[in-house]
C-alpha cells in the first residue's frame, strides 16, 4: 500500500516537472511572437481600441434642417430666339435634386450658383440628358436621367447661398413652332452631397465642360477638359460621327480611340478604356446593334450607316479622383498594343460633355 502510494506520488511529480518545463519553454518563445511581454503604451491603446471601443456611429442629422422646395412652369409662353429668361431662383444653402423639362429641344438650360455671372452648367436639352442626334424614338431612361416625353435628371447640384436656373433658346429656335415651356425644379436645403459612399466637402460644386462641336483629325488626341484643383469625375456624354462614308468597317474605327485621364499633372495617362465604345461598356463598335440604358452607361443613339452614335457614362460608383488637376482626353482612333494603327480612322466630329464635382 505504501509502495503504491509512493509510486503514484513519483509519477505525479514527474508529470508536474514536465508541465512546468513546457510552460517555461513556451514563455521563452512568446516574446518573439509579441506575447508574454508588457505591452507598450501604444500596444495597450491599440489592444484597448480593438477590444472595447464601440463602433463609430455617425451622429443623426437634424432633419428639421432639410426643407424641400419646388418651382414649376406650366405652358409658359416665354421662349424667344436668343432671349435668356429666368425660370427659378432660391436663396440659402442646399442642393438641387430634380429637374424636368418639356419644350423644344433647341433650348439650353443654364444653372448659376452663388451669384455667378457665368453659369457653371450650360447644357443643351439633349446632350445634357445623355443623348445626341435626336436619341431613340421611344422613351428611355436611367435612374439619373432620361426622356419620357420630357427630359429629366436627378443630378445633385450643390450651392452655398443661392441658385438660379434660366432657359436660352438657340438661334435655330423657331417660335412659330411653340413658345411654350413646362418645367419642374426641386431641391432640399442643407442636403449633404454623398458620392461613392463619401461625403464631399461643403465647397464642392458641379461644373460642366463642353466641346460643341470639335472636329478631330485622324489619330489626334484632344482635351475634353483640363482643370486644376481637387475633384472627381461624375459623368461623360459623347455624341460623334465619322466624316467618311466609304462603306468600309474602318469608317467606324474612330471608336478605337481610348479615354485617357492625366491626373494631378502626370505625363503618363491612366487609360480609362481600351476603346471608345468600351468606355461606354459596349464592344466591337457596338456590335449588338441596339441601344441600351443602364445605371452606369447607356447607348442612346446608333446609326452605323452614318457612322454616328451617342452614349453616356456615370462615375459616381466608379470614381476618378484628382487632387491637383485633371486633363481628360480622347483620341480619334488609336494604336493597338502591338504598335500598329487599328483600321483607318476618319476625321470625326465630336460633341462632348464632361461633368465634374470640384472643390
Amino acid at each position: 500500500m505504501v509502495t503504491t502510494h509512493k509510486a503514484t506520488l513519483m509519477r505525479t511529480s514527474s508529470l508536474l516537472i514536465k508541465l512546468l518545463a513546457g510552460m517555461l519553454s513556451l514563455l521563452t518563445v512568446m516574446p518573439a511572437c509579441g506575447l508574454g511581454r508588457q505591452p507598450t503604451k501604444q500596444h495597450a491603446q491599440t489592444a484597448h481600441a480593438q477590444t472595447v471601443a464601440p463602433l463609430a456611429v455617425a451622429p443623426e442629422p437634424d432633419f428639421d434642417l432639410f426643407k424641400t422646395f419646388t418651382g414649376i412652369g406650366k405652358q409658359a409662353a416665354i421662349l424667344a430666339p436668343g432671349k435668356e429668361v429666368e425660370i427659378f431662383h432660391h436663396r440659402g444653402q442646399g442642393c438641387l435634386t430634380h429637374m424636368w423639362f418639356a419644350m423644344d429641344e433647341r433650348v439650353r438650360v443654364r444653372v448659376y450658383v452663388d451669384g455667378q455671372t457665368t453659369p457653371s452648367i450650360d447644357m443643351a436639352l439633349d446632350l445634357g440628358h445623355g443623348y445626341g442626334f435626336g436619341g431613340v424614338p421611344q422613351p428611355f431612361g436611367s435612374p439619373k436621367m432620361g426622356r419620357y416625353g420630357g427630359q429629366f435628371n436627378t443630378y445633385k447640384i450643390p450651392y452655398g447661398h443661392g441658385v438660379r436656373v434660366t432657359l436660352l433658346p438657340m438661334a435655330s429656335f423657331d417660335p412659330a413652332a411653340s413658345r411654350n415651356a413646362w418645367w419642374i425644379i426641386r431641391g432640399t436645403e442643407h442636403l449633404p452631397l454623398i458620392l461613392a459612399g463619401l461625403r464631399l466637402p461643403a465647397s464642392a460644386r458641379l461644373k460642366l465642360y463642353t466641346r460643341e462641336p470639335y472636329d478631330a483629325k485622324p489619330l489626334e488626341e484632344f482635351n475634353l477638359c483640363n482643370v486644376k484643383g481637387h475633384g472627381l469625375l461624375y459623368l461623360v456624354t459623347i455624341a460623334a460621327h465619322g466624316r467618311r462614308k466609304s462603306g468600309s468597317w474602318t469608317d467606324l474605327s474612330y471608336m478605337e480611340g481610348e479615354m485617357r485621364a492625366y491626373i494631378n499633372g502626370a505625363s503618363q495617362a491612366e487609360e480609362l478604356s481600351s476603346g471608345l465604345e468600351d468606355y461606354f461598356l459596349g464592344s466591337g463598335y457596338f456590335n449588338q446593334n441596339q441601344t441600351y440604358f443602364g445605371a452606369v452607361a447607356g447607348l442612346t443613339h446608333l446609326d452605323k450607316a452614318n457612322n454616328a452614335f451617342s452614349a453616356y457614362r456615370f462615375h459616381d460608383d466608379d470614381p476618378v479622383f484628382f487632387q491637383s488637376g485633371l486633363r481628360l482626353t480622347l483620341r480619334d482612333g488609336d494604336i493597338a498594343s502591338y504598335g500598329s494603327v487599328v483600321g483607318d480612322p476618319p476625321p470625326t466630329t465630336y460633341y462632348t460633355y464632361v461633368w465634374l464635382y470640384q472643390w
